[in-house]
């Protein structure tokens, strides 16, 4: 036991400790938790970096110019990928708030998981922010949009056209999209309804959703060429917020990078 203490040292099996427990939370997040994957991926980042730090001085006492100059460069491009990633929080952040004093005649709310036993916590979040909003503003008409995955027994759409009646909207200021797969499609097919039903495509147009998801809805709306007014609809459990904050980033940088007519 004393041999390998020395051999390892109390810091570096401290930190093999914190890996297995990291590892623990990983699988627990990955395979237990639906939702929580990217959550299950920053647990095997932080790994890799502990790993990393622990272990490259072992390999600079064979090699140490090598471990020198990789410690280095790892640590300058993980101090750069850090700012970088802080910026587009801090931006996704900001965008979060929205603009709902803004007036508009017409609102989307972005569709989220039907469950077999009902709308799935965000669902229920921005059905909850949609009758919020509709209350305050009698005068706007809601898209509810959003389509039928293969595990959902109706459709996003249908599910919140429900609630908000069961909750005492009007059906009448309600229009169901029911064919979007994406948030893209949840625009444009939105547009194309108001269109088809007006006659007059709008250039202005509310996009309620979570909160996280506000900043990359506005990006679509550009792409469409209409008008972002950001309806934000509060995250009501404080898990699914920070995982779901800190996966937009690389949703957001996704869509930057690669573009795509995606969600």
């Amino acid at each position: 036991m004393k041999t390998m203490l020395s051999v390892l040292g109390i810091g570096r099996i401290l930190a093999l400790a914190v890996c297995g427990l990291l590892a623990a939370m990983a699988f627990f997040l990955k395979f237990c938790v639906p939702g929580y994957s990217f959550s299950a991926l920053v647990c095997i980042c932080l790994i890799g970096l502990i790993l990393f730090y622990t272990f490259m001085p072992v390999v600079g006492l064979r090699f140490p110019v090598f471990a020198r100059y990789a410690i280095r460069i790892f640590t300058v491009i993980l101090i750069i990928g850090l700012l970088v990633v802080g910026i587009m929080e801090a931006v996704i952040i900001h965008a979060s708030f929205g603009n709902p004093e803004e007036k508009v005649e017409y609102m989307v709310v972005l569709g989220a998981k039907v469950n077999k036993d009902g709308p799935s916590v965000s669902l229920w979040d921005r059905i909850c922010g949609a009758y919020e909003y509709m209350e305050a503003n009698p005068h706007v008409i809601a898209v509810v949009s959003g389509g039928q995955g293969t595990d959902e027994p109706i459709t996003e759409a249908e599910c919140m056209y429900r609630e908000l009646v069961n909750l005492g909207i009007d059906p009448k200021r309600i229009w169901r999209e029911e064919e979007a797969t994406s948030t893209w499609e949840n625009l444009n097919f939105t547009l194309d309804l108001i269109e088809e039903k007006t006659g007059v495509r709008p250039q202005k147009l509310g996009v309620l959703s979570s909160e996280y998801h506000l900043f990359r809805a506005s990006l679509f709306a550009k792409a469409c060429n209409v008008e972002f007014v950001g309806i934000p609809a509060r995250t009501s459990r404080a898990s699914q917020m920070i995982n779901h904050f800190m996966r937009e980033v690389a949703g957001v940088w996704h869509y930057i990078l690669l573009g795509g007519q995606y969600d």
